[in-house]
């Protein structure tokens, strides 16, 4: 039977009609692109709740995508902790990479029945940008992808592979040349060509209905997750659940499984970069205050009335805002939230590899290295199930040639 995209008591009661989580959210893009945004609610409305809608996208997640993805144990490293018991859902063994294609082949099949004929998005870390090429070879569109300069040349191997999937990449050298910089661009193609294309939101973020539809559509995550962890412990919830966050969608798509259960505490994990001086960070939650970015009223790291500039070894983490409804999570207390510096991202990225024979994405290894900080503090009989949200190929030639710099410079 297909699953409905989201059946949580949360997601029914937020976001609200105007699409607010609280006092976060809403519609804040130019005027002249609201009958765009309002033809997309309707849309999404209507196909959300139909069975051919809901099954052609169970089909195209389990072939294409390779879904369910498992709940995995890291003994070793659990053992070697000595504590808590860590687990990850492998949202990194889906095909392209990465939890991204969660809402990508629903962004796709949506522009299909909408009968728009091409998709435009931003991408960071390269992940969202494949999965979106992905899905648009699957379901015939053409395929528009905004990087920036920086991460263009960090992240080469995922902009290759866009490539080959027929995508057309186009590179932002405007402000800082990364992820806030290819948002800013991909917004603008799409304000000229929205009679014919549909923008992918990269992450939970922006106008409504934007952060509910990527939310939704990563809420298969959680769904599998839940269901998978009672049968792995006998009926037993994981006492934390750990996601990274800089827009939100892999760490809504986790939590969405819990959030209705008051007993699941739910970790958000932000990256501190080189410290908490201006420029040096993008931990939002942690030093942001409410403001307006991308088309939605958030948290967002400012500087002079303007976002600030952002820092982050993880380039799928380096945005200087976050979704409106992770926001409201923060404020409300549902989430706690932590930062987790470069180096520590770094050495963790290492110490999964090694010691599990797993390679995470710098973005994921953010949430390994606090979850294996908060599990040396827990009792062995409580669990923690991390999002292990993508892999990190993509990231293997970047941390070695950090790894030669810094012996040369011992």
């Amino acid at each position: 039977m297909p699953h409905s995209t989201n059946t949580s008591t949360h997601a029914g009661r937020f976001p609200d009609a105007a699409g607010y989580y609280g006092d976060f959210g809403g519609n804040h893009w130019p005027a002249h692109l609201e009958p765009a945004l309002d033809e997309l609610t309707r849309a999404y409305q209507e196909q959300s709740s139909s069975p051919d809608f809901l099954h052609e996208l169970d089909t195209v997640r389990t072939g294409l995508q390779g879904r369910p993805t498992p709940v995995h144990h890291l003994r070793n490293i659990s053992d070697e902790v000595g504590g808590a018991q860590l687990f990850v859902k492998r949202e990194d063994l889906n095909h392209t990479g990465a939890h991204k294609i969660n809402h990508c082949v629903g962004f796709a099949l949506l522009a299909r029945k909408m009968g728009k004929r091409k998709l435009i998005a931003e991408t960071g870390a390269g992940q969202h940008g494949v999965a979106l090429a992905g899905a648009a070879a699957r379901f015939g569109l053409e395929c528009e992808v905004h990087i920036g300069a920086v991460d263009l040349d960090k992240v080469n191997a995922n902009v290759r592979l866009m490539r080959l999937l027929g995508a057309r990449v186009v590179s932002v050298d405007s402000g800082q040349s990364t992820l806030k910089e290819a948002s800013d661009s991909a917004l603008h193609a799409y304000t000229e060509q929205h009679a014919h294309a549909l923008y992918a939101i990269g992450s939970a973020i922006g106008p409504h209905p934007f952060p509910l539809i990527v939310r939704d559509f990563q809420s298969v995550v959680g769904r599998e997750a839940r269901a998978q962890f009672l049968a792995l412990t006998g009926g037993v919830l994981p006492d934390h659940v750990v996601a990274c966050v800089a827009g939100g969608s892999n760490a809504l798509g986790l939590y969405s499984g819990f959030l209705d259960d008051p007993g699941v505490a739910l970790h958000a994990t932000e990256p501190l970069g080189r410290g908490a001086g201006p420029g040096q960070h993008a931990a939002t939650l942690t030093f942001g205050r409410p403001g307006t970015l991308h088309g939605a009223a958030s948290v967002v790291l400012q500087e002079d009335g303007a976002p600030a500039p952002v820092r982050s070894v993880a380039s799928g983490l380096a945005y200087p805002g976050v979704g409106p409804e992770m926001a409201m999570l923060s404020a409300t207390g549902r989430v706690s939230v932590a930062t987790v510096s470069d180096d520590e991202a770094v050495a963790t990225f290492l110490r999964v590899a090694r010691s599990e024979g797993i390679i995470p994405a710098l973005e994921s290894s953010h949430a390994l290295a606090f979850a294996l900080r908060l599990a040396a503090t827990r009792p062995s009989t409580e669990r923690i199930l991390v999002n292990l949200s993508g892999r990190g190929d993509k990231d293997v030639d970047f941390v070695l040639a950090r790894q030669d710099r810094e012996s040369l410079s011992r």
